[in-house]
């Protein structure tokens, strides 16, 4: 199939993200005018910007702080809330554009609405929250070991460079730990503390004070029952320390979340738990039956799978499965995707899941590979897409690949 531009693809796919967290607001007309100029304000800063292919701009904005200046950090990006305001995200010099796209595709993630479910159907509120209280995600340099200086100054929700992993990259791929991916755990808390709201001593103005009570609820059952905060048995000598500060709620569920999109499934010191040996969940599977009131808290506001285009990094060179492999530790956690997009120019392939996936490939030569014989599936193609329906139900789905070279089946492979 004929390759598109790469950089206009992956623009569109974030101003259509973008465009998707601020018309969680119901579709009024005047949501709509706002989403429509927010969009416009977006676009017309990306083309003025020295990177407009990712919507990350060199131009840190004035008036977030004194600590968020050109000397202290390089990019920066946001997402726009239904209100018009911003969500700021800001970044250092040693973060990559590819951590920088991560971090926003999960926050993007967690306010994406969750039709259907309990406190999630409509996140807007918690957007407009996070903009009024100027939310600001600060991704630095390094770990959090107090040797970035700037790390004691912001304001914001810190997130290192050596805990941000990117899909495809070499930690991702090796999930050994060393590396730990706190992406979803840091970035939780910070739409928890800025947008849910947290009760309690010391807290900003929250959208969602019901689902902070079940919350809340669940964090004291988890505590009492030993099912979390708990180091084989015994009581983490971090519990004071989070009390103190009122954060047992946030780190409770991050532990949570952490676990039910598959984080710690490939962590082999432990058979049983997640969040290094502290919550009681290793699994999303474990967590039904472990702590079923942790379980219930992510159907209340977040999808069971990934709703981000999931950009794999450039430096993939081989395979990425959506398919659950045990061979393959990270897919643990990319079975839960469902979108991707090959970055760079590797000759890559792509095995599917279950899931009605979207697949993007890049400017090499890439394939994706089905679970059976090409008989068993459908496969139509209009302009420059391809769509493959297995007609087995519940195996691979059905799947839209782009700039996508060949299909791979169990008996052969076939062109595009």
């Amino acid at each position: 199939m004929k390759k598109t531009n790469k950089k206009l693809l992956i623009s569109s796919l974030i101003v259509g993200s973008l465009s998707l967290v601020a018309c969680g607001g119901g579709g009024s007309d005047a949501v709509n005018e706002v989403v429509k100029t927010a969009t416009t304000e977006i676009n017309k800063q990306a083309k003025e910007d020295a990177n407009t292919d990712n919507g990350i701009s060199t131009k840190i904005p004035t008036g977030l702080g004194s600590v968020y200046n050109s000397k202290n950090f390089n990019r920066y990006t946001k997402i726009v809330a239904p209100n018009g305001g911003s969500i700021h995200i800001v970044a250092q010099d040693k973060i990559s554009d590819e951590q920088i796209l991560r971090a926003r595709n999960v926050l993007q993630h967690y306010l994406t609405d969750y039709a259907g479910s309990k406190y999630g159907a409509d996140k807007s509120e918690v957007a407009n929250k996070m903009a009024e209280n100027k939310a600001i995600l600060c991704l630095l340099n390094g770990q959090d070991d107090g040797k970035n200086p700037i790390g004691s100054q912001v304001t914001g929700q810190p997130l290192y460079q050596n805990e941000i992993q990117v899909e495809g990259g070499k930690w991702y791929m090796k999930q050994n730990y060393d590396h730990r991916d706190a992406t979803y755990e840091e970035i939780l808390h910070f739409v928890h503390d800025n947008g849910i709201g947290v009760d309690g001593e010391n807290t900003l103005p929250g959208a969602l004070p019901k689902y902070q009570a079940e919350i809340r609820k669940a964090q004291k059952n988890a505590l009492a029952k030993k099912l979390w905060a708990t180091i084989k048995g015994n009581e983490s000598s971090q519990v004071e320390e989070w009390r103190a500060e009122n954060s047992l709620t946030q780190e409770y569920l991050a532990s949570v979340v952490d676990s039910y999109y598959g984080l710690w499934g490939a962590w082999e010191e432990s058979k049983t738990n997640g969040m290094w040996g502290m919550y009681i969940g290793k699994a999303r599977e474990d967590m039904k039956t472990e702590d079923p009131m942790g379980y219930a808290l992510m159907g209340m506001f977040l999808q069971p799978y990934i709703t981000y285009n999931a950009q794999i990094s450039a430096s993939l060179n081989g395979n990425f499965s959506l398919k659950f492999d045990a061979s393959k530790p990270y897919t643990h956690h990319s079975r839960y995707l469902k979108d991707v997009t090959l970055l760079g120019s590797n000759d890559n392939s792509v095995t599917v899941n279950e899931l009605d996936n979207h697949i993007t490939g890049n400017t090499g030569n890439n394939t994706v590979i089905f679970t059976g014989k090409s008989s068993e599936y459908k496969v139509t193609t209009k302009n420059n897409q391809t769509v493959v329906t297995d007609t087995v139900s519940g195996r691979d789905g059905t799947n839209t690949v782009s700039d996508i070279e060949k299909l791979q089946f169990t008996d052969k492979t076939v062109d595009l």
